[in-house]
């Protein structure tokens, strides 16, 4: 399944990619060969730390380089009055009455604990479209199911600050 991404995504993928191969990867190099340079590799500690980095490095660029190859490119616009991506939604939950803030993302920078919402979420695809005032029915699976109001719309938001997801 293609991951729909937004161009800024794309672009903080490739940052990221271009990062770990010019700067970290020559780095994690010079440590491996320092490690490997203090002798018995089969009790130094350095060395599989080092080998370690180094892998892990690799799989970041693998796995980077493979969403950006494979990402379907969504237009991040919406209209003035409606919920859309990287907008902060302010919402009531009607059963329990009590307000939260989300912001509504791509699943690449979605973090639930933070209050950032994946636009692939239930929730996320919910408000997408709504306008302030308006009721949103939320049906999480067969049995979890709530209606929200849409209090406000923050379209002054941007993801700048938003981190790429790890694994």
């Amino acid at each position: 399944m293609r991951d729909n991404l937004t161009a800024s995504d794309i672009k903080k993928m490739q940052e990221e990619m271009e990062r770990r191969i010019m700067v970290d990867r020559p780095e994690i190099l010079e440590r491996v060969k320092e490690a490997r340079a203090q002798g018995d590799l089969s009790e130094n500690f350095e060395y599989y730390a080092a080998k370690r980095a180094k892998n892990q490095n690799e799989s970041r660029i693998r796995y980077l380089d493979k969403m950006i190859k494979t990402a379907n490119v969504i237009d991040d616009s919406s209209n003035d009055d409606e919920v859309g991506i990287n907008n902060t939604v302010t919402v009531l939950n009607l059963k329990s009455n009590q307000e939260r803030v989300y912001k509504i993302v791509t699943t690449i920078r979605a973090d639930s604990l933070h209050g950032l919402i994946s636009i692939e979420s239930p929730m996320g695809k919910s408000l997408l479209k709504h306008k302030v005032g308006d009721t949103v029915h939320i049906k999480v699976n067969d049995t979890i199911e709530y209606d929200v109001k849409i209090l406000n719309i923050d379209k002054s938001t941007d993801d700048s600050e938003d981190a790429i997801r790890q694994f």
